[in-house]
């Protein structure tokens, strides 16, 4: 049997649906996933081991105008993603108009000769699928593309389509990985990651961006997990808003946390959050080292606790 291997990259505008398409092509979740953009702040990895192929994804922040040093990171993973890559899935939400946005963020493939697939995602949100034609056209008058696929990562349609798709395309060879091989990312990283999800399922707009979470320590038992994890903001009036009134927004967030990492784990988890006032982290090279997954090692930071 022919065995095939080969490294793809999602990209495309916020809220284009690649982390919820990785999650759902892999079969585990991976990325975490809001409908605020710029969720995804650095590259996830996800392998997907099939009977005749491996196929290691490479998930990446949305393409979006760079204002800050984080903004300006989060466009150079983007980049680096491109390279040396044997696919791209260019993904574009089918329910929003194309217009001069979308027309930018395809700027970026100017210079990419590498195979690329536009994927229209979240179709199943769509009530007339013959709208698929005009706007694969539209495309088509930017750039072309090797194929155009209408997906839904929520319905399953459009997937089994998909994967033959990105398996025909890549190069023969033998695995990168074990089979049972998932994630490059640590668990501390995919804790602290989970933590952020919940925080922008329940806090409002000026909240999102302006957040960060770093795990300070990390205890096992043979029955449980000890987490405490700080929880940054760039001002005090964000800070009240993550602890809402009598602390009943942060006592949601860090319950529906522990669940999750609970999940992940499989044993119960304790988990301690704090929030601590850090003006312009976003502009601070020394702190996006410090919560860059990468260097994530436990490291003691000064904190205020809060429950």
């Amino acid at each position: 049997m022919t065995h095939r291997s080969g490294f793809v990259t999602l990209i495309g505008r916020p809220n284009a649906g690649k982390s919820t398409l990785l999650n759902a092509l892999v079969g585990d979740k991976l990325a975490i996933v809001s409908e605020k953009p710029q969720t995804t702040r650095t590259s996830v990895q996800g392998v997907l081991t099939l009977p005749d192929a491996q196929v290691v994804f490479i998930d990446t922040p949305g393409i979006h105008e760079s204002k800050t040093l984080l903004n300006r990171r989060m466009m150079t993973v983007v980049r680096s993603a491109l390279e040396q890559r044997d696919l791209i899935l260019y993904l574009t939400d089918c329910t929003i108009p194309f217009g001069a946005p979308e027309q930018e963020a395809l700027n970026i493939l100017s210079k990419v000769s590498t195979p690329a697939l536009l994927l229209l995602t979240k179709v199943d949100l769509l009530q007339d699928k013959r709208w698929l034609l005009p706007r694969i056209e539209q495309f088509k008058s930017v750039r072309e593309f090797d194929d155009y696929l209408p997906v839904s990562a929520v319905s399953g349609e459009g997937m089994e389509v998909l994967r033959r798709a990105i398996v025909s395309r890549l190069p023969e060879g033998p695995p990168f990985f074990p089979p049972d091989y998932l994630t490059d990312q640590p668990e501390r990283f995919l804790a602290s990651e989970m933590i952020r999800e919940k925080i922008l399922e329940e806090t409002r707009q000026e909240v999102p961006h302006s957040v960060a979470v770093l795990v300070d320590q990390w205890q096992e038992t043979p029955k449980l997990t000890r987490i405490a994890a700080t929880i940054f903001v760039e001002r005090p009036g964000q800070k009240a808003i993550l602890i809402g009134a009598k602390g009943a927004t942060m006592k949601k967030i860090g319950s529906a946390a522990r669940t999750e990492i609970e999940t992940m784990l499989g044993k119960k988890v304790f988990l301690e959050l704090f929030v601590k006032v850090t003006p312009e982290w976003r502009e601070s090279e020394e702190f996006l080292k410090a919560i860059d997954w990468r260097s994530i090692g436990g490291r003691e930071l000064d904190s205020e606790p809060k429950l």
